[in-house]
């Protein structure tokens, strides 16, 4: 019988053997398999008695192909069964030769959903397989992929009867709508001309971003909107988040694919673990992976513990989170956005109060947790001015919204993808630095003469050098032009330095 492994996100189709010897009555699997698959010994003997079939008293040897490979899980149940089943004579399996199963049964055979569905389908998918059997409740999930044939089972005894009498196994339902309820509004935020500019630019370019400034300027509310402006995520990207979630048993009911961006905002007291990922035996993903090609906004983050903090350096600047165990790695991608907001001290009074209470220490330190090379990898920093009470009492109406500005973000991403085309990169952010500096995509010196002189002076990085021409690129992506200018690098060192060049 064929089944599929998740090892990370990413699937491999296993051969399930089963060998009835004489013997003492007895099951041992092989193949590395964990706990909850050494447990399946007794799951898969009461279904199969439950279900109305005979149990074989024979010595039962379970072998999963390929050995080397680690094991996780109860999605291997309904395999298990079938093969045992075939193995002993009680089933002819000819109806399920190159077709996958999968499924955890209950001890009445029950078949339970399992998580990861949808990238075990897509894996076998991948390996030129064309059916596949899943839970009931996974079928919705597992119709998402294309090009692949998906049957559905509720419990044990119907897969028999399909078996050996060709009864009809259940249709999946038809898929749901693939976009979500619409979010908050960008027309919400009242003013903060500054912000929004910052925020367009790090949605065209797919840029990190840190929002400073006292209590109720509008960080979290500009933050929460920026999902709002992004576009839609395309066929791949939809079906890699979609994965993800599915993974971590987070997607909605239905099973629909997620077309919109992903946006997590984990508490400030969550583990390095439920931000990078981790987990005993198979390391699940963390909110870093969960909100891949979407927003991860760490809200107050000065009081995000320095570990977890740090801990995002590496998936910032690779994409990706390798989560090494003493049984293998597992990697996942986390090509996100980071979105920081930070007070500019402790006591979060409004800037200037005469009763904040923080010395200049004080907020030095409290800044200070985060750090300069975390700070170094975010591309926008901008400081918010207090509101006034005129931009606060003005009627919102006035103010842009949401599709609007996604309008000017789509068409600045789409010149984006055009020139970078067969590069792998899809936004400006992901171009590597080099490339940016050799022709035809160097920058005249005479645009980028500041910028040099601030490298050469030391107040700016060969980090944060690459990453104001990138957004440079951008800034000129949003105003129509074909290659940045003087004006868009001055802009761009603005918005990463908080001053004008």
């Amino acid at each position: 019988m064929l089944c599929v492994g998740l090892v990370g996100v990413a699937g491999h189709v296993v051969e399930v053997e089963a060998d009835l010897a004489p013997g003492l009555p007895a099951v041992v699997i092989s193949g590395l398999p964990d706990t909850a698959l050494h447990e399946a010994r007794d799951r898969v003997r009461a279904a199969v008695v439950n279900s109305g079939q005979r149990w074989p008293n024979r010595r039962i040897t379970l072998n999963l192909l390929p050995a080397t490979m680690p094991k996780f899980g109860s999605a291997f149940d309904l395999a298990i069964a079938v093969a045992l089943l075939g193995g002993s004579g009680e089933l002819p399996l000819l109806a399920l030769d190159r077709v996958v199963v999968l499924g955890e049964l209950g001890l009445d055979g029950t078949v339970r959903p399992v998580r990861g569905v949808l990238p075990m389908v897509a894996a076998a998918a991948r390996a030129g397989l064309e059916r596949v059997i899943v839970p009931a409740d996974n079928a919705a999930e597992a119709a998402v992929v294309p090009g692949i044939r998906v049957r559905a089972v509720d419990t044990l005894h119907r897969l028999v009867e399909f078996v050996r009498d060709g009864t009809p196994l259940i249709e999946p339902p038809a898929l749901a709508p693939s976009h979500g309820p619409d979010g908050p509004d960008l027309a919400d935020v009242a003013g903060q001309a500054l912000g929004r500019r910052a925020l367009e630019v790090a949605a065209a370019g797919g840029h990190h971003l840190a929002l400073f400034g006292p209590p109720g300027a509008g960080k979290t509310m500009l933050a929460e909107r920026l999902p709002s402006i992004l576009p839609e995520l395309d066929d791949e990207a939809a079906l890699e988040v979609t994965a993800l979630h599915s993974i971590a048993g987070l997607l909605p009911a239905g099973g629909r694919l997620l077309r919109r961006p992903p946006f997590q905002a984990p508490h400030h007291t969550a583990t390095v673990a439920s931000l990078v990922g981790g987990g005993s035996g198979l390391a699940r993903p963390g909110a870093v992976s969960l909100a891949h090609r979407g927003v991860l906004f760490l809200d107050e983050a000065p009081e995000f513990g320095r570990g977890s903090l740090e801990a995002l350096r590496q998936p910032l600047e690779h994409g990706r989170v390798l989560l090494a165990r003493s049984r293998g790695g597992t990697e996942y991608p986390a090509r996100t956005q980071l979105v920081l907001a930070a007070n500019p001290c402790p006591c979060a009074k409004p800037a200037g109060d005469i009763h904040c209470e923080c010395s200049p220490l004080a907020r030095r330190r409290y800044l200070g947790r985060l750090s300069g090379p975390l700070l170094d990898r975010i591309d926008v920093q901008v400081t918010l001015p207090p509101l006034r009470a005129a931009e606060l009492m003005e009627a919102t109406m006035a103010e842009e919204p949401s599709a609007a500005v996604a309008a000017r973000v789509a068409a600045a991403r789409r010149a984006g993808a055009e020139r970078w085309a067969g590069t792998g990169c899809r936004v400006n952010a992901e171009v590597p630095g080099p490339r940016l500096r050799r022709p035809p995509w160097r920058l005249p010196e005479r645009d980028t003469r500041e910028l040099r002189g601030r490298l050469d002076s030391g107040s700016l990085s060969a980090r944060g050098f690459d990453r104001i021409i990138r957004m440079a690129w951008t800034v000129a992506d949003l105003d129509g032009r074909d290659r940045p200018h003087s004006d868009d690098v001055r802009e761009a060192i603005q918005l990463r330095t908080g001053d004008a060049a």
